[in-house]
């Protein structure tokens, strides 16, 4: 593998910012954290449950499909996921209006209650971690993690495209 040149490496603000995240992520990703606050919103779910919990709430009914690509994960993977929320009575499959023969996922009042509660309780404890910051810091923050994601998707998105373009037949 060739060395990188100087003007390849990254700035230190990169670094800094790609150690932020993985403290972020460690921290939110910590199993106990999850079942803390598991507990104290009444939900009983492992981590990617919740996740798929909370992206069929932030949409309109989607199919499993499109969860799948929304979450950029293996489709088998949402696949599991759903079938656990559906028995714990938090999600249905519902008919396409589009096309009778797919299926669409979405919430139940008990789904609703759920993904309510868990945000309330992940509010509460952001209210508290960032009470020292002014709105102003806050809109701030709040602007640029959307858009950190924003282009964050993005580039899974074009690195995907290239991928099925070299994997195309020529």
């Amino acid at each position: 593998m060739p060395t990188p040149s100087p003007a390849d490496a990254p700035a230190p603000e990169v670094t800094d910012i790609e150690r932020a995240l993985t403290r972020v992520a460690s921290l939110t990703g910590r199993a106990r954290q999850h079942e803390r606050l598991m507990a104290s919103a009444g939900v009983p779910l492992d981590r990617a449950a919740v996740t798929v919990l909370r992206q069929i709430a932030d949409s309109e009914p989607l199919r499993p499909g499109e969860l799948a690509g929304r979450l950029v994960v293996e489709a088998s993977h949402v696949t599991r996921q759903v079938q656990q929320l559906q028995r714990a009575g938090y999600v249905t499959r519902v008919a396409d209006r589009d096309d009778r023969r797919a299926r669409r996922i979405e919430l139940t009042p008990a789904g609703r209650s759920a993904v309510d509660r868990i945000q309330e309780v992940c509010r509460r404890g952001m209210r508290r971690s960032l009470a020292d910051w002014s709105p102003e810091e806050l809109r701030d923050l709040a602007a640029l993690l959307h858009r950190l994601v924003d282009d964050f998707l993005a580039h899974v998105e074009s690195a995907a495209a290239e991928a099925r373009a070299l994997a195309a037949p020529a």
